[in-house]
């Protein structure tokens, strides 16, 4: 299991400590008990999701990030979205994870232990000036830009337990938007800029919430007795890709952008997990343990036609893909 790929904070018990997103998928089985009165909204018909050995329709355009563990620990590498060209970013003897690019493609935003704990970096797009934009006791991580490029959400526990916050992208004016003692994990920014997806176990267990980019007006969007986690706004906002647990495996699920019509797209062995829609909204990249070891794999947004990118003998998970230039 890649050492600490990504983070989501957890306190119950002893859940102060970072976990990597795999460790993660576990544990949120194993500690997320039943919601009382919680019921599952309604899911269609899982799409065919067999393996295929088929392209999904043409190639995709852009370049995909993803963090790998192929040369000894985790690092941020980068290739073409038909698994070519691939380039490693990051090069450090500490766990650089979570890759999120700018709106305009230039650079890359990641959470790194480098200077002692996880923290938010930013670097170009071909990995040279990385910067360090947080700087606090305790772990800020898993960043996500604004669509106009000007702001990054982010989780921390700086106050206590984990929260979303939100900076400019130089780092300055770090605000505070969630306030509660549970855990507020997983931000991602609509494509509008208008609001905030994320995940939280306020309630009982992790479920998807979304509140508007100043922390107004939450909403509860999912409601099941299972964990629900990773949100993925698609391009034009009308859907939201997450993971869940719903269905007893580790599979990815969409839903419209208000919580309705959810729908099952991965059902394989292991743990399918992290969606990353291509800049046209066809495509969704994720990772996948299904054959033995955690590969990145591109599907169309239907669920069809599900392609292993990358085959390592290392860990390759938390795909991120680029816009179009």
């Amino acid at each position: 299991m890649i050492a600490a790929a990504v983070t989501v904070k957890r306190r119950a018990t002893a859940r102060g400590v970072l976990l990597t997103i795999l460790a993660v998928l576990a544990a949120m089985t194993a500690c997320g008990g039943e919601q009382p009165g919680a019921r599952q909204p309604p899911t269609a018909s899982p799409a065919t999701t067999e393996q295929s050995t088929s392209t999904p329709g043409a190639v995709a355009a852009g370049k995909i990030a993803f963090v790998s563990n192929r040369d000894g620990n985790s690092e941020i590498y980068i290739m073409n979205a038909d698994g070519s060209g691939l380039i490693r970013l990051t090069n450090n003897a500490d766990h650089d994870s979570y890759p999120h690019w700018s709106p305009d493609g230039s650079h890359i935003a990641f959470h790194s232990t480098r200077d002692g704990n996880y923290q938010v970096y930013v670097m170009k797009a071909d990995g040279s000036d990385q910067t360090r934009l947080t700087n606090s006791p305790d772990e800020d991580a898993s960043p996500a830009w604004s669509p106009d490029g000007s702001r990054i959400v982010f989780g921390s526990d700086r106050d206590g337990n984990s929260e979303i916050y939100i900076m400019k992208a130089d780092g300055t004016a770090q605000t505070r938007l969630t306030n509660n003692p549970d855990e507020d994990s997983s931000p991602a920014w609509s494509p509008d800029g208008s609001r905030i997806a994320f995940n939280s176990d306020r309630d009982g267990n992790y479920e998807i919430y979304v509140m508007n980019a100043d922390g107004s007006d939450l909403t509860r969007l999912t409601n099941s007795p299972d964990e629900d986690s990773w949100p993925a706004w698609s391009p034009d906002a009308k859907r939201i890709a997450f993971h869940s647990h719903r269905d007893g495996g580790h599979d990815i699920y969409v839903m419209n952008a208000d919580g309705s019509a959810v729908t099952r797209l991965t059902n394989s062995p292991g743990e399918n997990g992290i969606a990353a829609w291509s800049p046209d909204g066809k495509r969704i990249a994720f990772f996948s343990n299904r054959d033995g070891d955690y590969d990145i794999y591109l599907m169309n947004a239907d669920g069809s036609a599900q392609i292993s990118l990358t085959n390592d003998p290392g860990e390759d998970v938390v795909p991120a893909w680029s816009p179009v230039p």
